[in-house]
């Protein structure tokens, strides 16, 4: 498989994941009835983009034009990270409960006792995030 090839399927691959990452929030919100916390609005601010930002990359076939998806998934992994931390952490649990109307705090779903909304959106900006730094990297080696 040549370079311009692997390049596409993993552009093709970030762009997946910020699919799905976008469908399931919708699907949480609009179909569960699940209303989000600010700290779930700032994620879906930073990873909505990320489905045009890849798709127009990978459409394009041009890397250049997704960097600023890297940045988007860098302050997505941090905000993911610092929302998680708020639901587990026992010393942060009490802060999250002033977030806003809903608290950011509350654990709509809790699968194995550890994977949460906030959880699965990490996940998925550090996909990105891990993906767009290795692309990067082979581009640099050519």
């Amino acid at each position: 498989m040549d370079d311009s090839k692997k390049r596409e399927n993993f552009l093709l691959g970030i762009w997946g994941v910020a699919a799905v990452a976008t469908a399931g929030s919708l699907f949480f919100s609009e179909v569960l009835g699940y209303i989000p916390c600010e700290l779930c609005w700032y994620q879906r601010i930073l990873m909505y983009p990320l489905v045009i930002i890849y798709g127009t990359a990978l459409f394009k076939k041009d890397l250049a034009t997704a960097l600023p998806g890297l940045f988007l998934s860098g302050i997505g992994i941090c905000v993911s990270t610092y929302h998680y931390m708020l639901q587990k952490l026992p010393a942060l649990n009490e802060v999250g409960g002033a977030c806003g109307t809903v608290p950011c705090n509350s654990e709509y779903i809790n699968y194995f006792g550890f994977i949460t909304i906030p959880f699965m959106a990490g996940t998925a900006f550090i996909l990105i995030f891990v993906t767009h730094l290795i692309l990067l990297k082979q581009a640099r080696g050519k």
